[in-house]
C-alpha cells in the first residue's frame, strides 16, 4: 500500500458525508469554519473524478426556486448511503436544528427528490451512522436533540417500500453514542468508536466523555447484537474516524479522543474470521492526524479528503462576518479545516511505482518558494503549460534541473497523469494568515 497523491484546493469541509457510485465520489455538505449555517440554503455537492483527482461543484438552485424545495439544506453530521445509482441522505443539522427527512439523489439524472416515507420514523438526529444491507438502510445512534440524549436504537428503512421500522434486537447492545461508524460486511453491521457520556445516555449529565474501543456487530438476519472477542493489540477508542469494508475486513483510519485531546492518523484492520486487529503503515507520506474526514473506496484505491486537525500556527485571518458566524469564538483558532485529498493505492502497479520514483525530485516547500520563478532552469525545452502545471502547487515544486531530461522522454499520457497527481484543485483557496 502506497500513499501516491497529496494535493490541496478541494472542498474545505469537516463532518461532511461522501459515497462512491460507479467511478465517481459524491461529497455532500459539511462544516467549514466561518460559513453561515443558520440559514437554510441548498446543500453543497461536489463530485470527484478519481482518475484525474479533479473536483467539480454541482450548481445549486436559488433558495427561492421550486427546485430548491427538493434539495436538502446545508448541514453537517449527516449520513449518505448508496443503493444502486441512488444516494440516500438522512439526518444531520445546521446551527439551528437537526433533521429527519430522507432525501434521494439520482446520480443518473443529477436530480434530488424527497421520497414519501411511512412507518416508525426516527427522531431528528446528527452524528449517527448508517449503512445499506439487503435493500435496507440501517441507522444507529446519534444525538437526538429533541430528547437531549444519545440514541441506542436501530432503525431500518426498506428502500423498496420506503417504510421505516424500529428493529427489535436481542443480545448486548453497543453503548449509546454519536460520531461512530457503521460498516456493512455481509449481513452484519459493524459498529466501532464514538463518544458516550459517563452516566446514562442523557447528554451533559456529568460532562465525562467515554471513548470505547469495543467492536460490536448486528447480525441483521437474526437481529442479534454480538461483541466478538479480539486478539492482540487494539486501536485506541476514538470518534469522528473513518471506516470501510475492504475485502471483508473492517478498516479504520484517524479520529479523535477527547479524554486525551489526541487527533490520530493510524490505520487498523479487523479480520472477522480471526478476530484479530492489525495496525498497518502504508508507504509514502500520509495524512497528518485528523478527525471528521471522509474516506471512500473506488477500485483498488482509497480516497481521503477534508477533516480538521489541531493547529498551532499563525492566527487565521477570519473576516468579521466569518467570526460572527462561528459558534465558538476560541475553538476555531485551535483547529484548522482541511481542503486536501490523499490517495492510497492498495495494489500499486509498476507504472505507478515508477512515476513515484521519478517524482522523488519533488520537495515539500512553503508557498513563497512554490512559484515558477523559483526554478530558473525550467525555461529550457518543456512547454510553458507543462512547466506551469508541474511547478505551480501550494505544497510542492519540481526540481526541473533534475527532472527536465527525464520529463521530455516520458510518454504524453504519463506526463498528464503525473500532472494530475501533483496539481492542486481550485475549488477553495488557501486560508489567509496573520503574519508579523
Amino acid at each position: 500500500m502506497w500513499w501516491i497523491v497529496h494535493i490541496e484546493g478541494g472542498p474545505r469541509r469537516v463532518n461532511h458525508a461522501a459515497v462512491a457510485v460507479g467511478d465517481r465520489i459524491y461529497c455532500f455538505g459539511g462544516y467549514c469554519t466561518g460559513d453561515n449555517y443558520k440559514m437554510k440554503t441548498p446543500i453543497d455537492l461536489f463530485i470527484l473524478n478519481p482518475h484525474t483527482y479533479r473536483w467539480k461543484e454541482v450548481p445549486k438552485p436559488r433558495t427561492d426556486s421550486a427546485e430548491a424545495e427538493d434539495w436538502p439544506y446545508q448541514r453537517y453530521g449527516h449520513t449518505v448511503c448508496a443503493h444502486g445509482t441512488d444516494i440516500y441522505l438522512f439526518g444531520g443539522r445546521n446551527d439551528e436544528a437537526p433533521c429527519n427527512i430522507v432525501y434521494r439523489f439520482d446520480t443518473k439524472t443529477g436530480t434530488w427528490g424527497r421520497p414519501n416515507v411511512v412507518g416508525n420514523i426516527p427522531p431528528e438526529r446528527d452524528g449517527h451512522s448508517a449503512c445499506v444491507i439487503n435493500d435496507s438502510m440501517y441507522v444507529f445512534g446519534g444525538y437526538e436533540e429533541s430528547h437531549s440524549r444519545y440514541g441506542q436504537e436501530v432503525y431500518k428503512l426498506d428502500l423498496q417500500e420506503m417504510v421505516w421500522y424500529l428493529v427489535m434486537c436481542s443480545g448486548e447492545q453497543p453503548r449509546y453514542r454519536d460520531f461512530h461508524t457503521a460498516t456493512a460486511i455481509g449481513d452484519r453491521m459493524y459498529i466501532y468508536g464514538g463518544r458516550s457520556e459517563g452516566v446514562g445516555n442523557w447528554a451533559g449529565v456529568n460532562g465525562t466523555e467515554v471513548y470505547s474501543n469495543k467492536l460490536s456487530y448486528l447480525d441483521t438476519s437474526t437481529r442479534t447484537w454480538h461483541t466478538p472477542p479480539f486478539k492482540g493489540p487494539v486501536p485506541k477508542g476514538r470518534r469522528s474516524h473513518s471506516a470501510l469494508n475492504l475485502d471483508g475486513r473492517l478498516m479504520i483510519f484517524g479520529g479523535y479522543n477527547g479524554r486525551s485531546d489526541e487527533h490520530m492518523n493510524d490505520m487498523w484492520f479487523f479480520d472477522p474470521d480471526t478476530g484479530a486487529w492489525e495496525q498497518v503503515q502504508p508507504y509514502g507520506r500520509g495524512p497528518i492526524p485528523r478527525r471528521r474526514q471522509a474516506m471512500c473506496l473506488v477500485g483498488t484505491r482509497i480516497y481521503l479528503f477534508g477533516g480538521t486537525s489541531k493547529y498551532t500556527g499563525p492566527p487565521i485571518g477570519f473576516t468579521e462576518e466569518q467570526q460572527n458566524n462561528m459558534q465558538d469564538t476560541d475553538e476555531p483558532y485551535k483547529l484548522i479545516d482541511h481542503n486536501d485529498l490523499y490517495v492510497l493505492d492498495l495494489r500499486p502497479s509498476l507504472r505507478t511505482l515508477s512515476m513515484l520514483t521519478v517524482m522523488k525530485s519533488i520537495e515539500e516547500v512553503t508557498e513563497d518558494s512554490a512559484s515558477p520563478s523559483s526554478s530558473p532552469s525550467a525555461s529550457a525545452s518543456a512547454s510553458a503549460s507543462e512547466r506551469t502545471a508541474v511547478a505551480v502547487t501550494r505544497s510542492y515544486k519540481i526540481d526541473m534541473e533534475k527532472l527536465l531530461v527525464v520529463w521530455e522522454e516520458l510518454p504524453g499520457e504519463v506526463r498528464q497523469e503525473m500532472r494530475f497527481m501533483i496539481e492542486n484543485n481550485t475549488i477553495s483557496r488557501q486560508l489567509p494568515l496573520k503574519l508579523g
